[in-house]
């Protein structure tokens, strides 16, 4: 009789236990959860008040496009945005091959990385097709490395008539690699694609940026005042 009270008592002493560990799982996993279900929640709330900067800039006409900073409120986020034309890109239509090979070396490239890239781009001019649907095939591009993709990316454009960029809005990388004379932008014409950079920061630390490339709309009382060409978050 003592043994099986003795084995029975074990038992219970291990499910007991088990049902512990089963138990503290639980309880980590819930507060995962909760963790988690947090953590999605600021950061939606960020990327609202990132993408609430986006509509401000675009309901201020009067904004220079040449990527100087303001800084907007949002409920309790700080929202930094900026605007720039694409007029101050270089066009990869029809840019001329010095011009991109310049702003290749400007970027970094060696002679030899920036003369790979430049030849692939007229190779495909040559096969009468547009160089490109999306400015991320760039990257596939011989001699294009990772570091010469990220300079010179937010320098080149497909959304621009322009034979060379349009000093007023060029970047000042643009303007020393293709000896561009200095130009104001206020009052000059940014055209109608313009890129957007909204970083937006709230309590706690969370971050969002989100860069959109927009076509403005013909006319100020159109029902969409742009069209999205591009998002990046």
């Amino acid at each position: 009789m003592r043994r099986q009270r003795g084995a029975a008592l074990l038992l219970v002493l291990w499910v007991l236990a088990l049902l512990a560990v089963l138990l503290g799982g639980l309880a980590g996993w819930v507060q995962l959860e909760s963790r988690q279900a947090l953590w999605l929640r600021q950061h939606t709330q960020t990327v609202l008040a990132a993408e609430a900067g986006i509509a401000m800039a675009m309901a201020d006409r009067h904004w220079i496009a040449d990527g100087r900073d303001r800084t907007l409120s949002f409920d309790d986020a700080q929202v930094q945005v900026n605007l720039r034309s694409e007029r101050g890109k270089l066009y990869l239509i029809n840019a001329e091959a010095q011009d991109l090979m310049h702003l290749a070396l400007a970027c970094g490239a060696s002679p030899a990385e920036a003369g790979q890239w430049v030849k692939a781009l007229e190779a495909r001019r040559n096969q009468g097709l547009a160089p490109f649907r999306v400015l991320e095939e760039v990257r596939q591009l011989p001699g294009m490395t990772q570091a010469l993709y990220s300079q010179l990316l937010p320098e080149i454009t497909l959304w621009s008539d322009l034979d060379r960029p349009d000093p007023a809005f060029a970047s000042p990388l643009m303007r020393q690699a293709l000896n561009l004379p200095h130009a104001d932008a206020e009052g000059a014409d940014p055209g109608e694609v313009l890129v957007v950079d909204s970083r937006a920061q709230r309590p706690g630390g969370y971050q969002a940026r989100l860069q959109v490339t927009v076509l403005l709309s013909p006319s100020e009382d159109s029902a969409q005042p742009y069209r999205v060409l591009r998002w990046q978050e």
